[in-house]
C-alpha cells in the first residue's frame, strides 16, 4: 500500500484503514490533489469517489442500510457469482454482502503503480451459508486503484481453486451520481442489441442516437465497446467508462413506481441515479481448475467535453490513460 510522506517531502497518495459512522472497517484511498474514494470491506465495496473539488461522483441512497447483511445500496456493489435472481443464490450473488478480507499476498504490482493509491482485497469460500448456495471453491481478488487524476479503477481476478469446473455470471453494479436523470445521454451502446428485464429479456436492437430517459430502464446490452460515456448535460460532466474482459453492459434505472418499493432508496433519488454496469451476462464465465479470470474497470471525469452531443475525443483519450 502507499503511504503518505515525511513532513516536508513531496506528499503521495495515501492508504488508510478507519471504521465508518456504523462501525464497518473501511479503506481511504487519497491522493494529494484532493482525490479520494472509500472501501467498505463488507462487500468489497466502492461507496464513494470524490474529485478534487470534494463533490461525490457516485450515488449512495440516503436510505441504505449499512448493516449485514443487507447489501449497501449504491456505490459500486460486486454482483458475484450470479447476476440477476436466479436458483438458490439470492440476487446477484453473495459476493456483495459478504466480509472482504485485506489480501495479504497481492498480485504482483505493475510498474506505473506508483502513483496511485490503491487497496487488494481477497474473497474466500469459507462461509458455511455461502458454501450451502454455491459449493465452489474459488478466491476472488479486487484490485481498486485511485489514479493521478481522480480516475477509480477496479480489477477483479476469479481463480477456480476447486477441483471441479464452475460457471458464473458478474457485474460491477455501478452507480453514477447525476444531477437529473432527464439531463443525461448515453453514447457508445446505439444500435446494439439488448436484452430487456422488463419484457422477459425478450432481444431487441437499440434505435436511438443516444439513450435518454424518460421511464424505468433495465437493458443488458450484448457486446458493447471498451467505453461507454456518461453525458450530464447540466453539470457539463461526462463519466467516461473503459472496461475489459466484461463485454455486457447493464444500464438500470427503477424510475418512480420501483423507486417507491425499496426501502433502502428514497422515493425521488431515482432522479439523481443512473448505474451503467460492466458485465458478462449473456456468455457466462467457466473456469476449469486452475483457470483464472479477469475483468477490469476504469472511470474518469471530464468536464466541459461534448458539443452538439458528441464527446471531444481528444480531451476523451487523455482522460483515459491506462488500466492500473
Amino acid at each position: 500500500m502507499s503511504a503518505s510522506g515525511d513532513d516536508g517531502a513531496e506528499q503521495k497518495p495515501s492508504v488508510e484503514v478507519s471504521k465508518d459512522a456504523n462501525g464497518l472497517d473501511v479503506v481511504i484511498l487519497k491522493d494529494p490533489r484532493g482525490f479520494s474514494a472509500q472501501v467498505h470491506l463488507y462487500g468489497g465495496q466502492v461507496t464513494s469517489w470524490k474529485n478534487d473539488r470534494g463533490e461525490e461522483l457516485l450515488f449512495v441512497s440516503s436510505k441504505a442500510v449499512f448493516k449485514p447483511p443487507k447489501a449497501i445500496r449504491g456505490g459500486i456493489p460486486i454482483c458475484f457469482p450470479q447476476f440477476s435472481n436466479l436458483g438458490s443464490i439470492e440476487q446477484h450473488g453473495f459476493a456483495r454482502n459478504k466480509l472482504w478480507s485485506i489480501d495479504p499476498n497481492p498480485l504482483p504490482l505493475p510498474t506505473n503503480i506508483d502513483d496511485k493509491a490503491f487497496i487488494d482485497l481477497i474473497l474466500k469460500v469459507g462461509d458455511e451459508d455461502m458454501a450451502k448456495m454455491w459449493s465452489y471453491s474459488f478466491e476472488f481478488r479486487l484490485r481498486v486503484t485511485l489514479g493521478p487524476h481522480g480516475e477509480l479503477g477496479m480489477t477483479a481476478r476469479v481463480r477456480n481453486i476447486d477441483s471441479k469446473p464452475f460457471t458464473f455470471t458478474t457485474a460491477f453494479h455501478t452507480y453514477f451520481s447525476v444531477s437529473d436523470i432527464s439531463e443525461v445521454r448515453i453514447e457508445g451502446l446505439e444500435t446494439l442489441d439488448y436484452l430487456d428485464n422488463l419484457q422477459n429479456r425478450e432481444r431487441f436492437t437499440e434505435q436511438g442516437d443516444a439513450l435518454t430517459f424518460e421511464t424505468e430502464v433495465d437493458k443488458i446490452y450484448l457486446n458493447t465497446p471498451t467505453k461507454i460515456a456518461i453525458i450530464d448535460h447540466e453539470l457539463k460532466r461526462t463519466f467516461v467508462l473503459k472496461k475489459d474482459g466484461l463485454p455486457d453492459a447493464v444500464v438500470w434505472n427503477p424510475w418512480e413506481r420501483k423507486a417507491k418499493a425499496m426501502v433502502d432508496f428514497g422515493d425521488d433519488e431515482y432522479k439523481y441515479m443512473i448505474c451503467v454496469e460492466p458485465a458478462a451476462i449473456e456468455k457466462p464465465i467457466t473456469l476449469k481448475p486452475g483457470e483464472e479470470w479477469k475483468g477490469r474497470q476504469k472511470i474518469s471525469t471530464v468536464y466541459s467535453s461534448y458539443h452538439s452531443g458528441q464527446l471531444d475525443p481528444i480531451k476523451v483519450l487523455e482522460s483515459l490513460g491506462s488500466f492500473g
